[in-house]
């Protein structure tokens, strides 16, 4: 199935914002075995959208319209739809009736130019929008149907998950029942992975499950996109599949499907009733606000100490400022975090310090990440460098400590060597 996207609106062509909307639905029909083919942006004019539209409907077995659905004049998407498609506009009486219940919930009277939202084109399928005022639509236009969306991200994300990817599966007469199983890990770079799990696609001959990545620094995401008569079948053909990835990513895999690092490492100390203190220098505290306002994060997260170089860190956890004296070791990393946790009272204390390269931005630009992890009875430290810029070298920091402070928990090897340190 040739798919097409249509992203409409002045302020995406002009970049005015950033345009998140396709990535999400392009990745979003990736993940089902749908491919884009083709992705077009077009400002709000009559003619611009119409000839979009029509060379769409020449190409495209299916097309996405994101935007245009809006009270306003130039929300433009139902107008030139019906032209494109040669049918009149008309009032959608039900729709009406939904939208000014949606303002009569929120004690609010609608506005008359809100009434334009349930003007669509004659031969028009009904798309529900439960979030929102502008309800989406679809037509054919030439050999392609049509489906429009709203430019709302919530409200796009909705319908094209409940109401558009179902049926673009039955047009595209593929296995409707489909399930994306999804590792998430830290350390190893995209094509390191792909190299590691060649071959694990082969373990169900016929196909259905396809393998794949999202990669986002720091992180990597391995999909396993599967398709089956139901949800045994896809659990059936799965196990094996998943069985394998684990064992070749290791320690590497930091959760699954919705688990995120800090949800896994709270989790983790919640187990032990434990509590934690960190101490983070150049990283702007964005371990702490990776996990203390989780909900999960009541009655374990302790204290955060955030400090721009090493030197404003002694006094606050309680260490004579001749304690730094001498190289930037793991060892200084341990004192500082023994101090912390002692101060604190917490159980666990994560120190993450970073001594970051002099002089301006730029690609070659690396950081030297000593940190450590204490408790009362035992310490484990590491040292790492990261090269790549400052934004970089933070990213890196933050999420390697959090991912050693997982190691640690889960009785795991603090130290493997990752692919984004050198030597």
């Amino acid at each position: 199935m040739r798919i097409e996207i249509i992203c409409t609106g002045d302020e995406v062509l002009t970049g005015k914002i950033v345009n998140t909307n396709f990535g999400y639905m392009s990745q979003k029909l990736e993940d089902v075995g749908l491919s884009v083919q083709w992705e077009t942006t077009v400002g709000d004019d009559r003619e611009s959208l119409l000839l979009a539209f029509q060379l769409a409907g020449a190409r495209a077995d299916a097309v996405i319209v994101n935007g245009g659905l809006g009270p306003t004049v130039d929300d433009l998407s139902q107008e030139i739809a019906a032209q494109a498609a040669g049918v009149e506009l008309v009032l959608h009486e039900e729709w009406l009736r939904r939208m000014e219940e949606f303002f009569h919930r929120r004690s609010r009277v609608m506005p008359p130019n809100n009434r334009k939202q349930a003007m669509l084109p004659a031969t028009a399928e009904l798309l529900d929008n439960p979030v929102g005022t502008a309800c989406g639509f679809a037509l054919d236009i030439g050999k392609a149907r049509f489906f429009f969306t709203p430019g709302v991200p919530r409200e796009l994300r909705r319908m094209l998950e409940e109401q558009i990817i179902p049926r673009l599966l039955a047009r595209s007469g593929e296995q409707t029942a489909i399930f994306l199983k999804r590792f998430h890990s830290y350390g190893l770079g995209e094509s390191h992975v792909d190299s590691l799990l060649t071959g694990v696609e082969e373990l169900v001959p016929d196909g259905s499950v396809k393998l794949g990545f999202r990669a986002h620094y720091p992180q990597l995401e391995t999909k396993l996109a599967a398709r089956g008569v139901d949800m045994d079948d896809i659990r059936r053909k799965l196990e094996p599949v998943e069985r394998e990835v684990r064992k070749r990513l290791g320690n590497f895999i930091l959760g699954e499907d919705e688990q995120t690092l800090e949800g896994v490492v709270l989790g983790a100390l919640a187990g032990r009733h434990g509590s934690l203190c960190l101490v983070e220098t150049f990283t702007s505290g964005q371990i702490a606000a990776r996990l203390a306002h989780l909900p999960s994060a009541a009655g374990i997260f302790r204290r955060g100490v955030v400090a721009p170089t090493l030197d404003e860190v002694w006094g606050t956890v309680g260490l004579p400022k001749d304690a730094s004296a001498g190289a930037f070791t793991v060892e200084i990393a341990e004192a500082v975090a023994e101090a912390a946790r002692r101060q604190a009272g917490a159980t666990h204390a994560l120190a993450v310090l970073v001594d970051l390269d002099e002089g301006a931005d730029r690609i070659d630009l690396g950081g030297t990440i000593c940190l450590a992890i204490a408790t009362a009875d035992k310490v484990a430290s590491r040292r790492s460098r990261i090269v790549g810029g400052r934004e970089w070298v933070r990213l890196g920091a933050v999420e390697l400590g959090l991912d050693c402070l997982r190691r640690f928990l889960q009785d795991l090897p603090v130290y493997e060597r990752i692919d984004f340190e050198r030597a």
